[in-house]
């Protein structure tokens, strides 16, 4: 029970949100957000109390086999915890969504799949997860039902989320009748034994329809097609959490995955596995970085940006996964921690950007990033606020971007991937020019409306500030027990 309580908490938080938005009258409805932060932010704490490997709670498989408990799991659940709290407290004031009792019984549920995620250890519960994760954020995604955009991209997002998804089944279907097992780590150990002395074509094909699976979840090039336009189109909360929690905890399974069903010691046909899914995501790391980057120089649409800077920020991501080609032990421990470390730095990043927007184009109905101009003089802190995170996202010191992204270079290098590491560098010095261009517009252009102040409510200033003092604090003070942590994390996914 303990090992998955934090899931029992988010289904006792649900009925609770459920019961209130009963109960309560619409002038009460506001504080649901209230109420549902606060829990959230109480069961992203539980994890760090109940931790694997104490005497209490040892690491392992629980609940046959389905959910694996350990630091790996814990880290990315405290991420997905995090980001549905603060984006509770985000929504609050938003029209259409805030006073909906609703919109937080389904944040809640679809905060429940992506912490399974970060657990699962079964084909039937990989799927499991993933569909409670992506159902909710369908409905969320088109949530505002008299918003033809909102709406839009919401169908869009399904039909493309419904597609992905069958082909992930497909591909985990083959697995499991290639094997007779669900089990992941059954999986890998039937593969490895002489009973199996298959051809390793349909067991790259099968591997191949679940790449497809996970690239849509975590918005890698050539899976990206709905990201610009279901961020664009999406309420804003809603967008800053698909595009933190969802990649956070698909990274999680990702990682798990392959590095449990296709580790490095698994030959079929005489071909080493592992290194045919590294090369895979050696190149979906390139192109996911440039691809991003490139098309985000021409977007006029803040979110549209951010969509793109999200696409190109898997891709230096990607670059950490591919690292697990690492020789030693400890080097694929590193790419591992060099994952974890820069989805939770992202997280807090992507979140503290997203506020910023939030408040912006509540008060003034635009999120072109032309009508950011002046931002400096109406707001100074919102300004402040964003400039933060943009320099964080382009791997700025003291920002924790930088320390991000010198985790998962260091990683590359240290795997013999030097040249893929010089590649990500490159291609931050490109998006740090669109960053700098809405920092420029915000600090120097002139704006008709300077003298209009933009209200920022106490829970939003809140958010903004506990999102910037841990990007802060996590490129400076807390580098080191954050990585150590991360590094544990990393350890047990190897134990």
């Amino acid at each position: 029970m303990l090992a998955v309580l934090p899931e029992f908490g988010l289904a006792a938080l649900a009925a609770i949100v459920l019961a209130l938005d009963l109960m309560w009258p619409e002038s009460r409805r506001r504080n649901i957000a209230l109420v549902s932060g606060v829990g959230l932010g109480i069961l992203a704490l539980l994890p760090l109390i109940i931790y694997p490997g104490s005497e209490l709670t040892p690491a392992g498989l629980y609940w046959g086999g389905m959910v694996r408990y350990d630091s790996l799991a814990q880290i990315f659940k405290v991420m997905v915890l995090a980001a549905a709290a603060i984006t509770s407290l985000m929504s609050i004031d938003v029209k259409g969504i805030g006073t909906k009792g609703e919109f937080y019984l389904i944040l809640i549920v679809s905060s429940l799949g992506m912490t399974l995620m970060a657990g699962a250890a079964d084909l039937i519960m990989v799927f499991l997860a993933l569909e409670t994760t992506s159902i909710p954020l369908y409905i969320l995604a088109g949530f505002k039902r008299g918003d033809e955009r909102s709406m839009e991209s919401g169908m869009k997002y399904f039909l493309f989320g419904s597609f992905a998804s069958a082909i992930m089944l497909y591909g985990l279907s083959l697995l499991f009748g290639f094997t007779g097992q669900t089990n992941v780590y059954q999986i890998a150990e039937y593969l490895n034994t002489e009973a199996f002395s298959g051809n390793p074509i349909p067991v790259l094909g099968a591997m191949l329809l679940i790449v497809v699976g996970f690239g849509f979840k975590i918005s890698a090039v050539p899976f990206h097609f709905w990201t610009p336009d279901v961020y664009e189109g999406a309420p804003t909360p809603v967008t800053a959490f698909l595009s933190v929690a969802s990649k956070a905890a698909s990274f999680a399974l990702l990682v798990r995955f392959f590095i449990v069903v296709f580790p490095a010691s698994l030959e079929i046909g005489g071909a080493e596995i592992q290194n045919f899914w590294v090369q895979l995501m050696i190149a979906f790391a390139v192109i996911s970085m440039t691809l991003g980057n490139l098309v985000a120089l021409a977007q006029k649409n803040i979110k549209r940006l951010l969509a793109y800077s999200s696409i190109a920020q898997a891709g230096y991501t990607l670059v950490g996964v591919a690292a697990i080609q690492s020789a030693t032990v400890q080097g694929q421990a590193d790419a591992v921690a060099s994952v974890g470390f820069y989805m939770f730095m992202y997280v807090f990043t992507n979140l503290l950007a997203f506020a910023v927007v939030v408040l912006f184009s509540e008060a003034t109905g635009s999120e072109t990033i032309a009508d950011l101009a002046g931002l400096s003089r109406r707001s100074p802190w919102l300004a402040l606020m964003m400039t933060i995170a943009l320099l964080s996202l382009a791997g700025v010191p003291p920002a924790a971007g930088f320390v991000g992204k010198f985790f998962l270079f260091r990683a590359a290098v240290q795997s013999d991937l030097t040249w893929l590491a010089i590649f990500g560098v490159l291609n931050s010095i490109v998006a740090l020019y669109y960053y700098l261009v809405v920092i420029k517009v915000m600090y120097v252009d002139r704006s008709a409306d300077e003298d209009k102040p933009i209200p920022v409510s106490r829970p939003y200033g809140w958010v903004m500030a506990i999102t910037a003092v841990l990007v802060i604090l996590i490129g400076t003070v807390a580098v080191q027990p954050v990585f150590e942590w991360a590094v544990e994390s990393a350890r047990s996914l190897f134990a």
